[in-house]
């Protein structure tokens, strides 16, 4: 199945890219699809490993780690937001 990907901010700048159309194998979860990416090393695993302040949203609306997600899906990564 296919899902997209988007990365904002600072992620965006570490991964050098902005959106992406990841194939996976099986259903899989928003978490197991940060721990695929974070497996390809260097400022992937930087940017997104587990113990950085990360959110992340599932078609557009804030979601956890064990959202499900299914062909088709939006994905995204960011930093926590601050504003003055």
């Amino acid at each position: 199945m296919k899902i997209n990907l988007r990365f904002f901010a600072s992620v965006r700048e570490l991964v050098g890219t902005g959106q992406e159309v990841l194939e996976v194998a099986a259903p899989l979860t928003v978490g197991e699809v940060r721990t695929l990416l974070i497996a390809r090393g260097g400022n992937w695993e930087y940017a997104l490993a587990q113990g950085r302040a990360l959110r992340m949203a599932h078609n557009q609306v804030m979601c956890d780690a064990d959202t499900a997600i299914a062909e088709g899906d939006e994905v995204a990564f960011f930093p926590p937001v601050t504003g003055g």
